[in-house]
């Protein structure tokens, strides 16, 4: 389990970045793979949530997850939903005690924000695509909403996929240089003729500096290359193996 100081310091609200260690399943899923849209058992995946809400001293029943799309939509969250009937968005926001908003990845970034002041939490999945389509700017804004304001939101970035190993194709870049010519910030070179590395935790926290959030903390993990630690998408692509695990993230209020 992970966590970041700056949120750490927020009285009244916990969170934590979940590793895959700590769990119940096996093969590829091993050990703690809290993703339901995977194909392990659905027992293993239950098990394995039970243990991580355990562990920040909450029920696996004030869990809420999303089925992420990689889009923009920020759910308001007043209580818990069955898992089967979970609301397609990338990301949830909420004023309510004892409820733990829950992100999947597997190398997309986890998003976690608070403003204590307010008493507004929120959580979102940003992967490249959600991320240049403004989901962060969505999800302030909802936090906004709620009565949280920019100058007191603090974000932590969970564990993802780093710089050194994401490369990407021409096509990718050509869309971040179409919405701001000045992304050449966010790429490096890479050995392959036409493509790139791409920053993304990087480019997550731009797009929160940029709208207003001044305290942004990310983890120093790359979860493509630390497989120990982490799960990996393309790791697991690469790797030609059939499916991949999923790590959760939450945060919440305390009661």
């Amino acid at each position: 389990m992970i966590t970041v100081s700056a949120l750490n310091g927020i009285s009244g609200v916990r969170h934590a970045f979940f590793t895959r260690d700590g769990g119940v399943s096996e093969g590829v899923y091993a050990s703690l793979n809290c993703g339901p849209g995977s194909d392990d058992e659905p027992r293993r995946v239950a098990e394995n949530r039970t243990r991580a809400l355990s562990r920040v001293g909450l029920k696996p029943d004030r869990l809420v997850t999303l089925f992420q799309e990689h889009g923009t939509e920020v759910v308001t969250v007043e209580a818990p939903w069955p898992e089967a009937e979970r609301p397609h968005a990338d990301a949830m926001v909420t004023r309510q005690p004892g409820l733990a908003l829950g992100i999947l990845t597997a190398d997309c970034a986890p998003v976690l924000l608070a403003d204590g002041e307010a008493q507004v939490v929120a959580a979102a999945h940003a992967g490249w695509k959600g991320a240049l389509s403004g989901v962060l700017e969505a999800t302030v804004d909802a936090m906004l909403a709620q009565g949280a304001k920019k100058e007191r939101i603090i974000a932590g970035i969970g564990p993802c996929i780093a710089l050194r190993s994401y490369e990407v194709g021409p096509d990718l870049i050509a869309r971040f240089k179409a919405e701001d010519p000045a992304s050449d910030d966010y790429f490096a070179p890479s050995r392959r003729d036409g493509h790139a590395l791409f920053d993304l935790p990087g480019y997550v926290a731009r797009r929160l500096s940029r709208h207003g959030v001044t305290e942004v903390m990310p983890t120093p993990c790359d979860t493509y290359r630390e497989a120990n630690r982490f799960f990996s998408y393309r790791r697991a692509t690469h790797n030609q193996e059939a499916d991949y695990g999923r790590m959760l993230s939450v945060v919440f209020l305390e009661r």
